[in-house]
């Protein structure tokens, strides 16, 4: 497998992993919707990539300004249309500790706004999906 590929492999339940570079990231389906609740939802995980990248470029802010991050969190808030059900707004709250310099305020917001995951979806990809049958 190279860096564009994902092997997802289907272990038993309704758990499903995905590996990567290295690393196999396991899934599972909550209880109500048949699984057994043993790691987050495929869903769970994009909500979190979406959270811990505006995070992670929050902290690449920081460091290259060496602002201490002791006490610095983000909470992200999810809202659901009423007729869809789907996400239609996420908000991101940087939370600034005490001492965090007044003067970047506004600029550690834009650094979160650089998140790629956002990125992708302001722009999305085209999906493709086919089927091979072993042995053809």
């Amino acid at each position: 497998m190279n860096d564009n590929q994902i092997l997802v492999r289907l272990p038993g339940g309704s758990k499903v992993e995905a590996q990567w570079r290295g690393f196999t990231i396991p899934t599972d389906q909550p209880v109500h919707a048949g699984g057994a609740n043993s790691a987050p939802s495929p869903f769970d995980l994009f909500l979190a990539s979406l959270a811990t990248c505006a995070g992670y470029y929050v902290l690449a802010f920081c460091q290259e300004r060496k602002i201490p991050t002791g006490g610095l969190t983000l909470v992200q808030t999810m809202e659901r249309g009423p007729k869809s059900k789907l996400i239609e707004m996420v908000k991101i709250e940087i939370r600034l500790p005490a001492g965090f310099p007044a003067k970047y305020k506004n600029a550690v917001i834009k650094a979160a706004d650089q998140c790629a995951v956002k990125a992708h979806m302001a722009f999305p990809p085209d999906f493709q999906i086919t089927s091979t049958l072993a042995g053809s």
